[in-house]
């Protein structure tokens, strides 16, 4: 199922409407608007429950080769089917990042990811903590990743539309603002890209493997490839806008249908960034960079500002890079912007349509 357009009213709906902008351009609120915030998440949010190991083998057939959904820089992540239908995915955190831990980590652990509630987040439904086995249970999207969409399917599979797309990437936006700018303190992913990036039946994006950064040993070296941002290189030097950065890369994969990195592709074209950074800005360029699998189905005139917010996250210098509420709303506009245009574009075919009779 592909919604394409969507709704659009819901598209316009974001976290950054409302907030006061600070001289500095950071997303502001008072305490007041805050707390009313996250009071008001809380009140409609659904704690994590434990369940138990015995549960969840006997759910993923003991953890069995077949169940594996896939492998990060964490753990595995196992599917559990139960008798009533329901399924959950199941991530078995590899017990090695928890040595010389405190064993009340993974309880603070549970604690703080439980209390994130944001529609395009992959909330934590529930836990398990038995007999050195430290697991987090979230809901399965039957859909997959994103990157399985982009750079998985068949002949036979429908290519995401380009609305779709644009969709995907203010959702993935909308869920990195509020761990950004509404969580306090402000949360890090680290490990932003597509295969992150879950879509449920309706393919709205759902962010995952977030408020896992403690466990990426604050080294660059667990990040996905290709998605690093040239701070990196110095673990320390990660910041929030290291975030933008990835997401930029995610929006990459979105505008070109290719992978970050793609050893299959000529020297010049094989570290995504490096080849299309030089391209962004050139509008005859930017025709060549799309998806093949849209097949030219998609409005030019959406080009070159989608380009634009992409080449402002992959910036070099972090300083120079957009806040990601401002990539927010510059989605947003994108998105009205379209919407206009297909009107436009129906009310001309309507006239020529009335002008042949």
């Amino acid at each position: 199922m592909d919604p394409g357009n969507g709704d659009i009213k819901s598209l316009l709906k974001s976290p950054s409407m409302g907030l006061r902008r600070s001289v500095s351009g950071r997303v502001s609120f008072s305490e007041n608007e805050f707390a009313n915030r996250l009071k008001g998440r809380r009140s409609t949010s659904v704690q994590a429950i434990p369940y138990s190991l015995a549960d969840l083998q006997k759910s993923t057939d003991n953890f069995a080769p077949g169940r594996l959904l896939g492998e990060g820089t964490i753990g595995r992540v196992y599917r559990a089917k139960y008798p009533d239908g329901k399924v959950l995915a199941v991530k078995k955190i590899d017990s090695s990042h928890f040595q010389g831990q405190k064993p009340e980590e993974f309880s603070k652990l549970v604690t703080n990811i439980s209390k994130l509630h944001h529609p395009n987040i992959a909330e934590l439904v529930g836990y398990c903590s038995e007999q050195g086995h430290n697991m987090l249970i979230h809901d399965y999207f039957r859909n997959g990743s994103l990157h399985e969409f982009l750079h998985l399917s068949d002949d036979f599979s429908k290519p995401l539309t380009w609305n779709t797309r644009v969709r995907i990437a203010l959702g993935v936006a909308r869920a990195i603002e509020y761990l950004h700018d509404v969580c306090s303190p402000s949360m890090v992913h680290k490990n932003i890209k597509s295969s992150n990036i879950l879509l449920d039946l309706e393919l709205n994006p759902h962010l995952s493997d977030y408020g896992m950064a403690s466990f990426h040993l604050r080294t660059s070296q667990n990040l996905g490839m290709g998605y690093n941002a040239p701070e990196c290189a110095q673990p320390s030097a990660y910041t929030l806008k290291s975030d933008v950065y990835s997401f930029g890369v995610v929006m990459l994969e979105l505008l070109t249908g290719r992978m970050p990195l793609d050893d299959q592709r000529p020297r010049s074209e094989q570290c995504l960034v490096k080849w299309a950074r030089p391209q962004l800005h050139d509008n005859d360029a930017l025709a060549g960079m799309v998806d093949p699998a849209l097949r030219g189905l998609y409005p030019p005139k959406s080009l070159p500002p989608f380009a634009d917010i992409v080449a402002l996250c992959i910036q070099l210098d972090p300083n120079l890079r957009s806040s990601v509420a401002e990539v927010v709303q510059a989605l947003v506009r994108l998105v009205q912007q379209s919407t206009i245009n297909m009107r436009e574009d129906l009310s001309a075919s309507c006239r020529t349509n009335d002008s042949e009779y």
